[in-house]
């Protein structure tokens, strides 16, 4: 059966600015991507993405036509809803209230018709399912995603061993190590949550840990780190510092000194060295966020929430972020103050100011990024930049103003 992840439409402009450059499943929250979870737990090799056209060509659907199994691509799965998934029989959809979560199609091609106009034969599920749609979300969902992909990934499984003498373990039987890991006189807790250290990444000298905590595949926790629990460090990134309850997407850095709380950081992102994130106002209210849809600040609810920052954004030494700062793709951050807590893509400057960073120079420091990690900033990724590009100028206001 063809698992198909779709982007709800009502949904994916609320997860923006992290769902310009991706499918709402392609999202890390725990230690997998959400299509990654679905993935594991109905046993394909593969699943396609229904996204954005523009996505298309670096998220493939696969096959279009046929049988298939749709699935709201912002639905976290457990056991239980796994099972219900899999027991839809043709021409048979799962709801949660409104909210079609799944459904067992005959023709996928049609799916874009069934998600808009409804499938006649529909049940509800047996307990409400988590949904994944604003981003401050994912990092309030991380700590029990952590534990429930811990579970998923290391069933029947044995981990390598700690293999340092001088590192100190707490809750060993919390602690999964995958092949490649090295460990060099940390401190281990696990008795709060699980820690998952990924194939190939290192834990190095000084470091303390507290689970719940993710670290991917290939990724580093620099020198006297201090990851405070509820924490993904995604593949291929460096994470020094203080850190607590905040999700690093993948390939991003945030090497040096420095706090990064309630945040969650996307692709292809460099923090300067010192560079803090308030996730607490001074007066302990809620926090407001730049919502793209609305095109203003809402309430999140939360009284911790720090900062969003889409892929391929990059800030300077000793950058200071305010409480619930929202960071669009490709901005370029720097110079002294509190920059304003809503900084659109392709932005350029700080505090005293704004212009638009144009999209050549983008593209020239994306490539020489990327082939940091030998990947190829090709011509599908710079469509994808142009495209959001464009579709974010409306936010440049500074244009507007000296035109």
């Amino acid at each position: 059966m063809h698992v198909l992840l779709f982007d709800d439409p009502a949904i994916r402009p609320h997860l923006l600015p992290f769902t310009f450059t991706r499918p709402v499943a392609a999202l890390r929250c725990g230690i997998l991507t959400l299509a990654e979870k679905w993935q594991h737990r109905l046993g394909v090799d593969a699943v396609g993405y229904l996204t954005q056209p523009y996505l298309q060509a670096k998220y493939p659907a696969g096959e279009v036509s046929g049988p298939a199994l749709i699935i709201n691509g912002a639905v976290c799965p457990d056991d239980l809803l796994t099972r219900q998934v899999q027991a839809l029989q043709p021409g048979q959809a799962l709801y949660c209230d409104e909210l079609l979560v799944a459904a067992h199609v005959a023709d996928a091609s049609l799916v874009a018709e069934l998600i808009q106009d409804g499938i006649p034969e529909t049940r509800q599920v047996a307990e409400p399912v988590t949904v994944i749609d604003r981003p401050w979300q994912l990092f309030l969902r991380n700590g029990v995603e952590i534990r429930r992909d811990f579970a998923l990934l290391t069933k029947g499984r044995t981990s390598q061993p700690v293999g340092d003498a001088h590192t100190i373990v707490y809750g060993a039987e919390n602690i999964f190590i995958e092949q490649g890991v090295k460990i060099r006189a940390a401190i281990l807790n696990a008795e709060d949550g699980p820690i998952y250290l990924g194939k190939n990444s290192q834990v190095h000298e000084g470091a303390i840990i507290k689970g719940p905590l993710a670290l991917c595949e290939g990724s580093h926790i620099n020198a006297g780190a201090k990851m405070r629990g509820d924490n993904t460090v995604g593949p291929f990134s460096k994470v020094g510092g203080e850190v607590g309850n905040s999700i690093l997407l993948g390939y991003s850095n945030k090497g040096h000194d420095g706090y990064l709380g309630n945040s969650v950081i996307g692709e292809w992102c460099n923090l300067g060295a010192d560079t803090n994130t308030s996730n607490l106002k001074n007066n302990y209210a809620p926090v407001k966020i730049w919502s793209h849809v609305e095109k203003r600040f809402v309430d999140t609810g939360q009284t911790f929430c720090g900062l969003m920052m889409g892929d391929h954004s990059k800030c300077g030494i000793n950058t200071m972020f305010n409480t619930g700062t929202v960071v669009g793709v490709g901005a370029n951050i720097f110079g002294a103050g509190f920059p304003r807590t809503f900084i659109p893509s392709f932005s350029w400057g700080g505090a005293a100011g704004f212009e638009t960073f144009k999209l050549p120079k983008v593209n020239e420091v994306a490539e020489r990024v990327m082939a940091r990690r030998n990947l190829p900033y090709d011509a599908v990724e710079q469509g994808i930049m142009k495209t959001v590009f464009e579709a974010t100028e409306e936010d440049r206001v500074w244009e507007k103003a000296k035109a």
